[in-house]
């Protein structure tokens, strides 16, 4: 698992690759802070690389979409597909994000 943040133009994109599994949820939600403290501008989480990603790994992609809402901020997950896709629509998670 691996996130890289960059800031461009006052939005802040972050590429997720490999899997996101139980045994690297927790450091998942650690690296996911920096967009947390920033969730009152635009994110983009670009998922093309994202192989897998486990309930632990929902649920912090979960966090960052409501602490966007609440500071005014949006989120966006973009090049959802194949097993990323499927996850997400099995657990009802397609429905709650704004996927383009």
């Amino acid at each position: 698992m691996n996130i890289e943040i960059k800031e461009q133009n006052g939005s802040f994109i972050g590429i997720l690759s490999g899997w996101i599994d139980t045994a690297v949820a927790t450091q998942f939600l650690e690296d996911m802070k920096p967009l947390m403290d920033h969730a009152d501008k635009s994110i983009e989480l670009n998922c093309a690389q994202l192989e897998y990603i486990c309930s632990l790994g929902l649920r912090g992609l979960l966090q960052l979409n409501k602490e966007s809402a609440a500071k005014g901020g949006t989120l966006v997950l973009t090049h959802v597909e194949g097993e990323i896709q499927k996850i997400l629509t099995m657990t009802g998670f397609i429905k709650l994000f704004d996927i383009r």
